[in-house]
């Protein structure tokens, strides 16, 4: 196979007009070549599908669907930093997509020798803020805003491209049961709830590619799939560092809610004024102190559709009033569960080899009405009971299987800081490591783990304490046998049970 940058010989002639002379780019998607047009005679960008399986396959003809999406998508969008479609054609009975060629390099490429400056990423972000509004002028979400996806040409010119994957008002999903499409690290929070994708979603995937620009990388950036997609439901990315004036447009852009996010109008005022090094305006706070209030539950019903309750939860759920957070946070936790399936399934077992670990199994939601939240485990965990202690006020619930217990304690009226709380659990333990984190936008949250050794049986807890705003102290916690193949199991499930855990106000 050629290498990216490798002149063909002689080379092959497509659609009867389109000559195809250097690979120059590879995707998931397909190979792009610079080709030339012997009709027009002009060099242009020709993009070769990558399909799996076979013509009759149903995977192969999604596949398929989606490149004839691509072209119909991008060619509707009408503005000078939207990729420009000449034409596509058949060839083995595949869609062959003709584009304008933009000499230069993505963002992607330029960011691995260092971060922009302020005013560099405005201009650069004015630039794709303008395509992305042209696409949703008619109707057209592109769900997979990200660095390698804009391309910096000639002359200071921007375009993005790659709309393979937009999403067409009125068209079905061509996403299938574990099939998702998107990079994880530039993928809003409302996707994962399966709420779908809207303009609020593609300005969040802009403000993830601000942040990069500026700082480096993604704040969502992680080493697992899974921890990835428990730092963006957590919604507490780190304060940029290096973005001067754009931070904190950036760090509204990255707001959980998508109603809380910037307009794209505020969203272009403030980047024009950091690209040009004007005086950024003040956000538009005194607007959302002229919206009327809205009761809490019409907010709710009016962001969230409506949610198939788990049936052994249903009685408890309905009955205790929510504020919209709270049930935004169980939505969330309910998408992180759906996506986690897609993500531990047949694809990406493949290639993270984790078919035999806790998280690639079903899970089961668990409604523990004593404790106001909703434990989510695999589904061959067994409950072994539970315990209250009038003394401390604690209520505590324990699963098992096999070596593998965990249990969930929550205790009202808690006077001491998650951080008191897991030095106690650490007493008579080797090496404690602690970690301050986040949990649903709550900051008071620690992360514990800790090895016991009793007669020389060493046993690994992991464990994340929470203290709620209403004073409420929770810990989530998994005892594993340490230096076991149980282990491996235990941190997954620990993690897994983490990122979707929910909690509901008493």
């Amino acid at each position: 196979m050629s290498e990216v940058g490798e002149q063909v010989r002689d080379g092959r002639l497509v659609g009867g007009r389109y000559r195809l002379l250097e690979r120059i780019g590879s995707g998931g998607m397909g190979t792009v070549w610079r080709a030339f047009d012997e009709l027009v005679d002009r060099e242009v960008a020709v993009k070769q599908p990558r399909l799996p399986g076979d013509p009759e396959d149903e995977e192969f003809q999604r596949a398929a669907h989606r490149l004839y999406r691509e072209a119909r998508a991008a060619a509707r969008v009408d503005h000078p930093s939207a990729v420009a479609i000449h034409d596509v054609v058949i060839e083995d009975e595949l869609p062959w997509i003709v584009m304008e060629l933009v000499r230069g390099e993505s963002l992607h490429e330029r960011l691995k020798r260092g971060p922009l400056a302020p005013a560099d990423a405005a201009r650069i972000g004015r630039a794709v803020l303008g395509a992305l509004c042209a696409a949703h002028a008619v109707g057209i979400v592109h769900r997979d805003v990200k660095p390698a996806n804009v391309l910096l040409g000639p002359h200071d010119r921007v375009v993005l491209t790659d709309f393979g994957i937009a999403h067409i008002q009125g068209e079905e999903s061509l996403t299938a049961s574990g099939e998702f499409v998107g990079s994880l690290e530039f993928i809003a929070p409302e996707r994962m709830s399966g709420t779908g994708a809207g303009p609020a979603s593609d300005l969040w995937s802009l403000g993830v590619l601000l942040y990069a620009s500026v700082e480096g990388a993604s704040p969502f950036r992680r080493t697992t799939v899974e921890s990835t997609l428990g730092a963006i439901l957590a919604g507490e990315p780190p304060e940029p560092t290096r973005a001067g004036p754009l931070g904190p447009l950036v760090v509204r852009m990255l707001a959980q809610e998508p109603e809380e996010r910037p307009g794209a109008e505020e969203v272009g005022a403030v980047l024009d004024a950091v690209a040009e090094g004007k005086d950024v305006p003040e956000p538009a706070a005194a607007l959302q102190d002229a919206v009327p209030d809205v009761e809490p539950e019409a907010a709710a019903a009016v962001a969230e559709p409506e949610t198939e309750p788990a049936p052994d939860s249903e009685p408890d759920l309905k009955s205790r009033p929510r504020h919209p957070r709270s049930r935004r946070a169980l939505v969330l936790t309910l998408g992180a569960l759906l996506l986690a399936g897609l993500i531990f399934g047949t694809v990406v077992d493949n290639l993270l080899d984790t078919a035999d670990t806790e998280a690639s199994r079903p899970w089961t939601a668990h409604a523990e009405r004593e404790l106001s939240a909703v434990l989510y485990l695999p589904a061959q965990y067994k409950r072994l009971g539970a315990q209250t202690e009038s003394e401390s006020g604690s209520h505590t619930v324990t699963y098992a299987t096999g070596t593998l217990r965990v249990s969930l304690t929550e205790r009202d009226g808690a006077t001491a800081s998650p951080v008191t709380e897991a030095h106690s659990l650490a007493q008579g333990t080797s090496n404690p490591q602690y970690t301050r984190t986040s949990f649903r936008g709550n900051k008071d949250a620690v992360l514990a783990d800790t090895v016991h050794d009793d007669s020389g049986i060493s046993t690994r807890i992991m464990a994340l304490i929470i203290r709620t705003a209403d004073g409420r102290m929770y810990e989530l916690r998994v005892d594993m046998p340490k230096g076991t193949p149980d282990e491996k199991k235990g941190t997954a499930l620990f993690k897994g049970a983490r990122a979707r855990l929910a909690l509901t106000e008493k």
